[in-house]
């Protein structure tokens, strides 16, 4: 019965985000809280709310200062020689926009931080976007591609806990994956250049003269002659340098002599230095926090939105319980293909349930099941990867509102839209560790 419930609160909430009848911030809050109001939890609704909003505290955080981090950086001019150099590279062509945004995305995702990944892409980008009138979609569609594939990772969320719930050898494990990844990659590239050529037929190529290069700029809510004044293009590589040592510390804290530091840390700590560089009088700091300010609250308020959502479900023991029935769905006459089964599961489990709720409650399920039709933890494991094509497309997913607030696009149109180029990835992972990975599928 709890499974019913909680799948009831799914479908309830996709339904309502599909067509629009409520923001996702209100389907999020009120889905739920209908459904254990009926469910029986009248009584407990309030302490399994906090319990998922506390969940994600250090979340919100790390979002907050990594916007305002960045923001602060968009606003200074870190980014102006980037985006002249795209332009020039580009010289007005919608392809090769497309094609540098999914080498760009890739190439960021490495720090396995899909927040991280959507702030400096999007910061590149939208402004070469809006000046060659390009759609958004495509952006958002892209990011959520490449990051989708880069999440893999021994170091981000799925792997890590893959390796936690089975014991498995994190070098093994990625070795076994590393190919379909590539390949995978390959595969957005192929799409950016899809879309590339569609865009290219409809706005043709632009072309830019070099003043109009140098005079663009990452303009952001600040009028023009204040974003000039706050400008500071004798510390670029002050910035530079902060920047990347964020970078390392979030790709490498906790390896060789580089001590552990939580990336909400690392990023508040950084956007207090930087301010410290950037802008000593008071009114400019305060500037700088109202003007990117709003991109925090309308992010953060979805994320504690999410909370509330995932705490009523977990609290409940309605996650647990669609986990068992996931895992008890299946017919034992399927055992010889219990990598496949494991494999398309991964895909609804991940989407409906966080990655911890499916990797540590569900896929143990899956792969002591699947001891008895000869596979190993290590090849359901692996399996279990494939899902992740289409888990960043999860409402639970953090980041991705600030993915949807920074380019402006409907979630649910998002939704449909990566849906239908993730299936590529899906297929290529499950051909991938068939044929690379050593699963029998």
């Amino acid at each position: 019965m709890l499974a019913m419930w909680g799948l009831l609160i799914v479908i309830i909430f996709m339904v309502l985000i599909m067509t629009k009848r409520t923001t996702p911030f209100t389907a999020l809050v009120l889905s739920p809280i209908v459904i254990a109001l009926f469910a029986g939890f009248a009584n407990d609704i309030g302490d399994f709310a906090l319990t998922g909003v506390k969940g994600v505290a250090s979340t919100v955080v790390m979002l907050m200062f990594a916007i305002l981090f960045f923001g602060l950086m968009l606003t200074a001019g870190l980014f102006d020689p980037l985006i002249h150099f795209i332009l020039r590279v580009v010289k007005g062509d919608p392809l090769k926009v497309l094609v540098g945004t999914a080498i760009l995305a890739s190439a960021v995702s490495v720090d396995g931080d899909g927040s991280t990944t959507t702030m400096i892409v999007c910061s590149a980008m939208i402004p070469v976007y809006k000046r060659l009138n390009m759609k958004m979609m495509d952006l958002a569609v892209i990011i959520i591609l490449a990051n989708s594939i880069m999440n893999l990772l021994p170091w981000g969320g799925p792997t890590a806990r893959i390796i936690a719930a089975l014991k498995v050898d994190e070098g093994d494990l990625l070795r076994r994956i590393l190919p379909g990844m590539l390949i995978a990659i390959v595969w957005v590239i192929v799409v950016s250049i899809i879309r590339g050529l569609s865009e290219r037929k409809r706005l043709g190529i632009i072309e830019l003269s070099d003043e109009e290069i140098n005079s663009f700029r990452a303009v952001g809510a600040i009028t023009k002659d204040d974003q000039e004044a706050l400008k500071r293009p004798k510390l670029i590589w002050i910035n530079l340098a902060l920047t990347v040592i964020v970078m390392v510390y979030l790709i490498f804290g906790g390896m060789w002599i580089i001590p552990d530091i939580p990336s909400a840390i690392i990023f508040e700590v950084a956007f207090a230095i930087a301010l410290l560089i950037n802008y000593r009088k008071l009114s400019d700091q305060r500037e700088i926090i109202e003007e990117h300010g709003a991109n925090v609250m309308h992010v953060i308020t979805m994320v504690l939105a999410a909370g509330i959502f995932m705490g009523i479900l977990n609290e409940s023991g309605m996650s647990e319980a669609m986990g068992q029935w996931l895992g008890s769905a299946v017919p034992a006459s399927w055992g010889n293909h219990w990598a496949l089964v494991t494999a398309l599961a991964s895909v609804p489990g991940t989407f409906a349930l966080s990655n911890d709720a499916f990797y540590l409650g569900v896929l143990p399920i899956l792969a002591q099941t699947g001891t008895q039709y000869g596979f190993t933890p290590m090849e359901i494991g692996v399996a279990s990867t494939t899902g992740q094509a289409f888990h960043l497309l999860s409402p639970l997913v953090g980041f991705i509102y600030l993915l949807l607030h920074l380019t402006g696009v409907d979630m649910g149109t998002w939704q449909r839209k990566s849906a239908k180029w993730a299936i590529g990835t899906f297929v290529i992972f499950l051909i991938s560790i068939a044929t690379f990975g050593g699963v029998r599928l």
